[in-house]
């Protein structure tokens, strides 16, 4: 079959671009090895970030500037005011908090915070604090940033071309003059011997982690790319909903967002600061150390009947000496262009700069695409897997 693209990865860089080039008429089909969102995407916390992190030295950093319109564009497509439609996405929240320790150095970030954000917080009631925060000293923020359930935005965009998404095994490139791909052949992925040869004239590569084995196969410059690491915590319980960041001087001490499970139960991802620091740890000694940082950021929380786990994930990104890039990446070699999107929140502008760099489409809409071939399912939430545990 010929196709004006084929991307590599279904994480939310992927299926946004997939939403985009086939609304424009393109012919475009999306591999995946294994499940959609696997990696990053179902492991981030959901949060349309709109330059909070990059702002807590008072400083209006470039990677600020280049995620502050985000919020607003999700909201649109949450709203069904632009596409893609994603009104059907499942909420964890429409904004977050922001709050301080007790701490002089937590009361400094504060103030880089409220100075250097493009949307600026506004100081919350004591009762319109979430339950969490109700006894936190000080002020309470409210941070107009949404927070997603990540599995339901891939659902949502996964519904809308089923008949474009295909689970793929090893797959193998054949060049032309110059260097161009000209065919893309893979096996099924359950070892079946069947073959889908596809001649497309653009490869997008949009799979994570999995863009450096991606690049090699293709005989690409090794190098491009970056893995930076982090060990994440969930906790489960009778906990209350929570979507915020505890500021402590120029960085976000911890990071929460919750949602629930399918029993009902409160599962609280915990980030920032904390997942960086137990990166070093095992899952034991990383529990002990976030339990002691959410008893000081939120003193009045009961954490008896808590349950704990913990997940590692690879940020990957496009080689920046071990830093984090400023805004999205990519990459053009021939026919072939590999694509980073930083954040989460980035997707869309990811998609809109690969879209320039592609020509006309020439073979126009995609239905149904080897209707007998596997097709990949949506990756579960990290704590469906997790192994959990209680703390004394």
């Amino acid at each position: 079959m010929v196709a004006d693209v084929v991307i590599f990865g279904g994480g939310v860089a992927g299926l946004w671009l997939l939403d985009e080039l086939h609304r424009r008429g393109y012919g475009v089909v999306l591999l995946e090895a294994d499940s959609l969102g696997s990696g990053q995407t179902i492991a981030s916390q959901g949060i349309i970030h709109g330059g909070l992190k990059y702002t807590l030295d008072g400083l209006l950093h470039s990677a600020a500037v280049a995620v502050s319109a985000m919020p607003g564009v999700w909201r649109d497509c949450l709203a069904a005011r632009r596409e893609p439609d994603l009104s059907g996405t499942a909420m964890r929240g429409d904004w977050c908090a922001l709050w301080r320790t007790r701490s002089m150095r937590s009361r400094l970030g504060m103030l880089g915070a409220r100075g250097g954000l493009q949307v600026r917080p506004r100081r919350l009631a004591r009762s319109e604090r979430p339950e969490a925060l109700a006894g936190c000293p000080g002020d309470v923020f409210r941070i107009d940033e949404p927070v997603v359930s990540p599995r339901s935005v891939l659902e949502v965009l996964a519904s809308r071309h089923a008949g474009r998404l295909l689970r793929v095994g090893k797959c193998q490139f054949e060049h032309g003059a110059g260097g161009r791909v000209t065919a893309v052949a893979c096996e099924e992925e359950s070892g079946e011997r069947r073959a889908l040869v596809i001649r497309p004239d653009h490869v997008v590569l949009a799979a994570g982690r999995g863009n450096s084995d991606l690049r090699a196969a293709l005989g690409l410059r090794s190098g491009a790319a970056q893995l930076r690491p982090l060990h994440m915590v969930m906790m489960r319980g009778r906990l209350p909903a929570l979507n915020g960041h505890c500021v402590d001087a120029a960085h976000t001490r911890l990071t929460i967002t919750s949602e629930r499970d399918p029993a009902g139960r409160m599962v609280w991802q915990v980030g920032g600061q904390v997942s960086e620091d137990g990166v070093s740890m095992d899952s034991s000694e990383l529990v002990a150390h976030a339990r002691r940082e959410v008893q000081a950021c939120i003193p009045a929380l009961e954490l008896a009947d808590v349950e704990w786990a913990t997940y590692r994930v690879d940020r990957a990104e496009s080689a920046a000496g071990g830093r984090r890039p400023n805004t999205e990446s990519v990459l053009e070699e021939g026919n072939v262009i590999t694509a980073w999107p930083t954040k989460l929140a980035l997707a869309p502008r990811l998609a809109q700069r690969i879209l320039e760099r592609l020509g006309a489409p020439r073979w126009g809409s995609i239905e149904g695409v080897a209707p007998k071939w596997p097709r990949p399912a949506v990756a579960p939430n990290p704590w469906e897997t997790a192994t959990w545990r209680r703390v004394n």
